[in-house]
């Protein structure tokens, strides 16, 4: 076994200089070429892998003019969009393994009018990574990591072929972060309509830098510039701007206001009348549901008007992951409207235009 430090540094083998295939995890690693035994220890602690880049800069580019289609987008982005650069980048992401191991005690319902209590066991194995430096430019919070993706960092090597930036977030708060991702997904596993207790360990954590490789395409329209990045091992879109298109956002304005306050108005009258009409239990839910689809559509066109200058698509798996103790309230509000409502104020302004013609209306039919 290796003995000396700086031996150890990198993923090289210290006798023959010949790359060591390291399976995630192993500590002991040997040779496949001299059958040295060596010992793994990551730079200042924190392991570092990398994933190989499959996609190549032809293939990232035709992705790039698929994106330029879509009725959202300018009607002529695809023959006015001018590509002026596309390059490689290795963007650092934190990644962590744990097993986590909980309990939680509650109440489900059983029957009609009921409940009974239960016992719920979490044991599994979960993973979690997010950026470790800003990713304001390019949108891509976390990305989809395999173990049999993973490769000895060779640092020399990505730094020729493409552009690598070294990590600058916290490693204190990625682990922080991860536990609140696992917590919320142990959360999730079974939902408890009364909670009493609660307690989750996470155990075996392995933290490592994972260098991702992404195709960043930036072009110019009209004078305005804009960015699209792609995944450079699967060649998906995982975030990209565009020009919006005038004539999309004026029809989704007109035909979200009229639509919506049409089943808000008329779906609501017929609601009440059937929910008058009979004697059941639980019709309240019927008389709520033309008010959340009149609303959600009012929503959705004034998002549409309003935000639709600038498309920005990003990829559900490049999103950050939804850490506990985030607002359920929000939760709700993207359920029932489609992720359309945005912030409150916005709420509070379609609130305000939808009731004002639903009165209107009101004052017409009488």
């Amino acid at each position: 076994m290796t003995q000396s430090a700086n031996k150890t540094q990198g993923l090289t083998c210290p006798e023959c200089s010949g790359v060591v295939p390291i399976a995630e995890g192993d500590r002991i690693v040997e040779c496949p070429y001299c059958h040295t035994f060596s010992l793994v220890q990551g730079e200042r602690g924190v392991r570092r892998w990398q994933v190989p880049q499959v996609v190549e800069r032809e293939r990232a580019l035709q992705t790039v003019g698929n994106f330029f289609r879509g009725v959202k987008k300018a009607r002529d982005l695809a023959a006015a969009a001018e590509i002026k650069d596309t390059f490689l980048v290795y963007l650092p992401y934190w990644r962590v393994e744990a097993f986590v191991a909980g309990w939680m005690f509650g109440r489900v319902k059983s029957g009609k009018d009921s409940t009974r209590p239960i016992e719920v066991q979490i044991s599994e194995q979960m993973h979690w990574n997010d950026a470790a430096v800003d990713v304001a430019e390019y949108g891509v919070h976390q990305v989809a990591i395999s173990k049999e993706q993973l490769r000895p960092y060779d640092s020399d090597r990505l730094h020729a072929e493409a552009m690598v930036f070294e990590p600058s977030e916290s490693h204190t708060d990625a682990m922080i972060e991860a536990e609140q991702h696992f917590t919320y997904r142990g959360r999730k596993s079974r939902h408890l309509r009364t909670k009493f207790f609660e307690k989750f360990h996470f155990l075996r954590q392995r933290l490592s830098i994972v260098y991702y490789p992404l195709w960043v395409s930036r072009y110019e329209y009209h004078k305005r510039n804009y960015q699209v990045v792609v995944d450079g091992v699967n060649g998906n879109i995982l975030y990209g701007k565009a020009p919006g298109n005038i004539f999309y956002r004026a029809a989704a304005l007109v035909g979200g206001l009229a639509l919506g306050n049409l089943i808000l108005v008329n779906g609501t009258w017929l609601a009440g009348l059937m929910v008058s009409n009979s004697d059941e239990d639980g019709n309240i839910l019927l008389l709520l549901m033309p008010i959340a689809f009149g609303i959600a559509l009012i929503a959705a066109g004034y998002r549409a008007f309003r935000y639709g200058e600038e498309v920005e698509e990003i990829q559900k798996g490049a999103r950050k992951a939804t850490l506990a103790g985030q607002s359920d309230s929000s939760t709700l509000v993207s359920a029932l409207t489609g992720g359309l409502m945005g912030d409150k104020a916005d709420m509070e302004s379609v609130m305000r235009s939808g009731m004002s013609v639903l009165e209107e209306l009101t004052e017409g039919r009488r």
